[in-house]
């Protein structure tokens, strides 16, 4: 499926705030309701809208003590790691290291919990990691 400017220009509308009525995108884009509804159910059902959610503050939700950690594997890991609640994205990479996990805890302290327990995991040669010192941008 091709995505042409008024699918970009609705797209842009949802990322801004994905409960954004059919009424008011058509009155920001200039593109009639009808046209809006149609649409952002064609971006659905054919995959380019994966799902609706929300975007939360780090602060207030306990999360923001952000971290990105470089893993190197031996083997597949099992994807019971991938399940553990501070994991939020994990990226396939090129270079000495195999994956980008990019993790969320409350303190340092969880953090240190979590690497505790990440170890123990069979399949994870080594790992580096990086604190996030500011959010300067994120997306979901």
């Amino acid at each position: 499926m091709s995505i042409d400017n008024k699918d970009k220009q609705i797209i842009e509308e949802l990322k801004k705030d994905s409960r954004t009525s059919i009424r008011d995108i058509a009155k920001t884009t200039g593109i009639r309701p009808s046209t809006v509804h149609q649409r952002i159910h064609k971006l659905k059902t054919s995959g380019v809208i994966e799902r609706f959610t929300l975007k939360l503050n780090n602060n207030l939700v306990g999360e923001n003590f952000i971290v990105f950690m470089f893993v190197s594997t031996e083997k597949d890991i099992s994807p019971a790691v991938f399940k553990n609640s501070h994991i939020k994205e994990v990226f396939g990479i090129t270079g000495e290291y195999d994956l980008l996990f990019k993790l969320k805890f409350k303190d340092v302290e969880e953090f240190n919990d979590f690497v505790l327990e990440f170890r123990k995991h069979t399949g994870i040669k080594k790992t580096i990691t990086m604190v996030g010192t500011i959010t300067l941008k994120e997306e979901i």
